[in-house]
Formats: C-alpha cells, sequence, structure tokens
C-alpha cells in the first residue's frame, strides 16, 4: 500500500519504500492523480494505546540477564539476593504505585522522561545533549564549492520550508510499525518546528508555538545567524508558500552584505552553551536590560527554525559532524529545536536539542530533502513570482559590561568542552543490508555484534550498550534502552577471538546473538525493557523521600549501565542515505550511531580526548575489521 504525501510545488514522482530507526516509511506517490490525503498527519494521536507498564518479575529477569555479563559469579549472586529483596520488599509496593499511575495517565513515563533526561539536568546543552549529522548532498549533487553558500543555503531552506507546510497541512503521511499496520506517535514532528527549550532555575520547559492548519496560525519566520549578528526573515507568502529559492536568496545576500566588513556582532547566542541556571540567570538580566531584549528572545523563541550562515568550510562527513557539533557556538542557539548549518564551501549540517524529539524525526527530514535534491539536481528550476520580498529585520539586543563578559566566558567555557570531543565517520563500503539479509541476519543485530566485537578486541571485555528502541506505537512514545550486551554476544565475542573455536562453532554462536537481538528488541519496542521501568520505580522511591532501594546503590547497577553508565552508546539511524552523531555517555566509554544502506555502512564514532583509555580512530578501525571478520565468517561458512 502507498501512502500520499501531500504536493507542495509540482509533482511528486517518487514512490519508495524506506525503514526509518525501524518504522516503515512510504513517502510520495507516482501522479497528480491522487490529490486526497488519506491520513492526516496527527489524526491517530488520541487514539494510540497507552503505554504498557510491565510485570515486575519481568522487567528483574531482564535487569538480572543483563548483568552477567559484567560481574564475577560472587557479585552476581550477590545482586540476586539483592533483587530478590527488592521485588518483595520496596519493588513490591513501589510497583503498586505505578500501577495506580499508570491507571490515570496514558503515558505514565512521558513526563518523567522529559524532566529525567533533558529538562532538570543543570550541565550545558551543546556537545553533552545536541545531536548532529552531515546533510549527505555533498556525496551526489553539492560537492563542496566555495561561494555556493547563498544559493545552496536558499534551496536547503526552500525544501525544509516544504517539509514544515506537509505538517503544517497534515499531509505528510503517518510513520507505521508492523507492515504498514500500526500507526506511529508523530508528536514528535510538532517540535521539530516554531520550538525552542527555555531556561529555568531547577528545570527548564519545552515551549511549541507550532500549529496545523486546523488549529490555527503560527510565526512564520526563520532567524538566520551570520557573524555573531541575528536576523529575523520572513519566508512564508500570506497563502502559507515558502518563498522561492531565488526569493530566498535575495533576503539571505542581504544579511551577508549587511555584515560584510562590519566588526562582528555581540554572539548573544553563545549564552545557550552555559550551564542552564546560569544561563536562566543571563536571560533574566537581558530582559531586565530592555524589553526589546525580551522581543527578541521571543522573536528567536518563536521561529520556525533557526539557520546559520557559517565561515567554515568543512569537507567530509567527520569534518561536517565535528562543526556540526562542536562549531561556532557565536552562530548556534542551541536551545532552538532545529539549527541548520549552511556552511561557506555549500556542506550542510544541523545541531538539534535532544529534548525536542528523537533522531528519528530529524532523520526523516533530512531524508526529505535529500531525495528532492536528488530530484532536482540539486538546483530551482521553477520561476519567480514578480513581487518584493520582506526585509531581514536585524535583532539588536542592548547588552552591558556584565553581559558582554558572560558571553565571552560562555564561549571560552564551550570551547574547553567542544575541543575535548573527538569524531571519527567510519565509511563501510564493503557491504550492508543486503548481504545481511543474503545470510538471514538482522542487520542491526549484525552492525551491534560488531560494535561489541571492536570493544572486546581492544579492551578484553564486554561493554555495557544502550541502543535506541522506538516505543512510538504507544502515545507519546519515544524510547527504551535496549541492552545489547548480552550473553550470547559476548559468547559470539570470545569464540570470533578463540583461536582454537572453529568456524561452525563462531557461526552458531553469531546467529544465537542474533536472534537474542531480535527478540530483545521486540520486547523492547513493546516496553518491555528494564531500565524505563526501574527508572520510573526509582523516581517514585525518590518523591517518596524513601533511602534509595539498594538495587540502585548495588555495583552491578553501575557496571551493566544503570544511572545513564552505558560505556557504547549506540543507535541504528535507519536504511537511508542519513545518519548523524553525539557525545558518549560516559568519559571512558564510546558513541556509534550509524546507518545502514543496501551494500554500505557509516558509523560516526565519538569518544572524549580527554580520557587516556579511549581512541576514536582505534575503535573505529576495530569496527571496521569486527565487520570484516563477520562476513569472512559468513561467507567461508557457506563455501
Amino acid at each position: 500500500m502507498v501512502q500520499w504525501l501531500g504536493r507542495v510545488v509540482g509533482v511528486c514522482r517518487f514512490v519508495q519504500l524506506y525503514r526509518v530507526c525501524g518504522v516503515n516509511i512510504i513517502r510520495m506517490a507516482s501522479s497528480e492523480a491522487d490529490i486526497t490525503p488519506r491520513e492526516r498527519t496527527f489524526q491517530f494521536q488520541d487514539s494510540l494505546p497507552s503505554l504498557p507498564l510491565p510485570t515486575l518479575r519481568d522487567t528483574l529477569d531482564k535487569y538480572l540477564y543483563s548483568v552477567k555479563p559484567h560481574v564475577s559469579e560472587e557479585e552476581y549472586k550477590k545482586t540476586e539476593a539483592v533483587v530478590k529483596e527488592f521485588e518483595i520488599g520496596a519493588g513490591k509496593e513501589l510497583h503498586k504505585k505505578l500501577l495506580e499511575r499508570a491507571s490515570t495517565h496514558r503515558n505514565w513515563l512521558s513526563e518523567w522522561w522529559y524532566n529525567f533526561a533533558y529538562l532538570e539536568p543543570r550541565y550545558p546543552t551543546p556537545v553533552y545533549v545536541n545531536i548532529s549529522g552531515p546533510a549527505p548532498f555533498h556525496e551526489h549533487y553539492w560537492p563542496p564549492r566555495d561561494g555556493s553558500q547563498v544559493e545552496r543555503a536558499a534551496i536547503a531552506l526552500w525544501h525544509t520550508l516544504n517539509f514544515w507546510r506537509l505538517m503544517k497541512y497534515e499531509e505528510w503521511p503517518v510513520d507505521k510499525i508492523e507492515r504498514g499496520k500500526t500507526p506511529c506517535s508523530m508528536e514528535q514532528y510538532r517540535h521539530l518546528f516554531n520550538t525552542c527549550k527555555v531556561p529555568g532555575e531547577t528545570r527548564d520547559k519545552i515551549v511549541s508555538h507550532f500549529k496545523t492548519v486546523y488549529e490555527g496560525d503560527s510565526p512564520t519566520h526563520v532567524c538566520v545567524l551570520h557573524a555573531g549578528r541575528i536576523f529575523s526573515v520572513n519566508v512564508i507568502d500570506d497563502n502559507n508558500v515558502p518563498y522561492t529559492p531565488p526569493e530566498l536568496q535575495r533576503q539571505l545576500l542581504v544579511i551577508k552584505q549587511k555584515c560584510s566588513g562590519q566588526p562582528a556582532g555581540p554572539g548573544v547566542g553563545a549564552l545557550t552553551a552555559e550551564h542552564r541556571t546560569k544561563w536562566w540567570q543571563l536571560r533574566n538580566r537581558l530582559i531586565e536590560l530592555d524589553v526589546r531584549n525580551q522581543q527578541n528572545l521571543e522573536t528567536i523563541e518563536k521561529s520556525l527554525i533557526c539557520f546559520t550562515l557559517d565561515e567554515a568550510s568543512p569537507a567530509n562527513d567527520t569534518e561536517i559532524t565535528i562543526q556540526g557539533l562542536t562549531g561556532d557556538c557565536f552562530n548556534r542557539w542551541f536551545d532552538k529545536s532545529y539549527n541548520t548549518l549552511m556552511f561557506n564551501n555549500g556542506t550542510l549540517a544541523s545541531n538539534c536539542d535532544h529534548a525536542a524529539f528523537d533522531g528519528i524525526v530529524l532523520v526523516v527530514l533530512n531524508w526529505y530533502m535529500d531525495q528532492k535534491i536528488r530530484e532536482q539536481h540539486g538546483v530551482w528550476k521553477g520561476t519567480v513570482p514578480d513581487r518584493k520580498v520582506p526585509e531581514p529585520e536585524e535583532l539588536v539586543f542592548t547588552i552591558d559590561e556584565g553581559i558582554g563578559k558572560a558571553i565571552q566566558d560562555a564561549a571560552l567555557q564551550y570551547q574547553e568542552m567542544a575541543s575535548d570531543l573527538a569524531v571519527h565517520c567510519l565509511k563501510f563500503e564493503t557491504f550492508g543490508k543486503n548481504f545481511t539479509r543474503s545470510q538471514k541476519l538482522h542487520p542491526d543485530g549484525l552492525v551491534q555484534l560488531s560494535l561489541q566485537l571492536a570493544y572486546y578486541r581492544m579492551y578484553g571485555k564486554p561493554a555495557p550498550c544502550y541502543e535506541t528502541a522506538s516505543t512510538r506505537k504507544f502515545y507519546l512514545g519515544r524510547t527504551e534502552t535496549c541492552r545489547t550486551c548480552t550473553p550470547e554476544a559476548v559468547d559470539f565475542c570470545r569464540a570470533m577471538l578463540d583461536r582454537n573455536a572453529t568456524s561452525a562453532e563462531r557461526l552458531q554462536a553469531l546467529r544465537a546473538a542474533n536472534d537474542k537481538f531480535i527478540w530483545l528488541m521486540g520486547e523492547c519496542a513493546l516496553n518491555r525493557g528494564c531500565d524505563r521501568h526501574l527508572l520510573g520505580l526509582q523516581i517514585l522511591s525518590d518523591q517518596a523521600g524513601m533511602t534509595r532501594p539498594e538495587i540502585y546503590t548495588d555495583p552491578s547497577w553501575t557496571k551493566s549501565g544503570g544511572g545513564g553508565n552505558f560505556v557504547l552508546s549506540t543507535s541504528t539511524l535507519g536504511y537511508t542515505s542519513i545518519y548523524g552523531g553525539c557525545a558518549p555517555m560516559r568519559h571512558d566509554g564510546y558513541g556509534s550511531f550509524y546507518k545502514i544502506e543496501n551494500d554500505s555502512m557509516a558509523i560516526c564514532v565519538t569518544a572524549w580526548k580527554s580520557n587516556p583509555d579511549t581512541d576514536v580512530m582505534k575503535m573505529a578501525g576495530s569496527i571496521e575489521q569486527s565487520l570484516l571478520d563477520i562476513q569472512q565468517l559468513c561467507t567461508s561458512s557457506r563455501m
């Protein structure tokens, strides 16, 4: 069944099925005849099933199983006793309270998850939280070329605005799973546009001004950041249609000309890189200084997106991702849900606040842009209406000596954080999804096993591993943790590194580990992992003023990844051309975020330079070798 993608400009002529983060994405119609959306983007939101709550026994069984690879037999026996005591004591009572909450909340986790994971932490948003990735355009129609920045910026912005219009009119098809039968929550797409995180003293808040056409008007301007200055640009006409790329280009050229040859602006955006409570204080100080400052802040926060014209010229995925994650803080607004970064040579990246949405939303938007740019060969082919377009309006902040110093202090602190993050994008072109499918292996499972093998080869031990599992089939669903370092995965690593193991033994271990991965990911998609349930019980314990139960202070909790202590932080970003990355969870850990295409893969590996035991290049090399070893095992065993 092909679902219709509403027309923005011209006729959609692309029909394709993709999987993005485990979700079937069927996008575009083949003719102009099919002009009525069968389903509206957000129509299923209120009818989705409530987020289920697992049984306490099931959660504790999964937790104990995930502990096994990381502790000794003696430690495991102690943890078993701790878990048993929790099950019949504090855990039993806390679970009853959680059942009561689940009976009155369609998603018992959602509010807690936003607060616990994103809004209450006081450390800075950039580097530690924000996500980024390279747009793939430089691999086909848009190779790096000086002088192409404004032209390409206008085209990229136009496609982004067309996607906004699809959301505005609810013409983007509903993401579905289970062979296209089960709708997913689309709530996160509401936070892509007109959304910003606003700092608070002890808890931030996400403020969204996006409305569908059925709900009313929403702001139609973007904020363009360049040379430390910020401009508001109206980019939508009176009919809710984006201005054409040549018109957008004229607006962007005005900004470039205004900044050319002038001193750099104050770079107020650097304040969004501060510790959250400090940024809250500074934001209040700005508002006290001048009412126009408050108006400027609201203009930025309400804007469709922030769009940066950046002076850097990164030439490949690694350089683009480094600039996306750790680039010029004077020309970023890190609290904005979506920041587009167009570099001086025409390459493009994004920087997004993870609080607003998970990677699926970013991937889908950029996948859409990539398809449209391919379809139109990277150029504008339409006509230009004979009309004037709105002039960009600069947002001029009133700044005193204290705010000026705070901007510089924030930038220095940010630079120290940013310079510590190492990034390498591994482009693996030996095989991809087609090969793994031919071997009757799950592509994502195979990559997960290669990550475990890579780490085991380097460090001689398994690594507790977080992989994102989607729970979007449920009301307001986001994610569960899939703990992919199973005993079966460890058995596979040991077999691969045991010179006495036969190919048959290694292949059997590979298939057993892959099967366990498939089962576990399926359980997590049903919200039957262990981490979110245990988090809910921990939050209830803290709210009741209880002494935290021993299950959370037992060494096995941290050793297995509990409390955000996963050495490997990973996520598959689907089977498209889009991927990216973010920082590791731990100072001694790695981030590994990847895409799997038909005959290739790309993996973004991150690590902290200040940790003497991590090496991003060695880890990337070990991952590549592990993939090759698995391919060799599969092909040699078949001969």
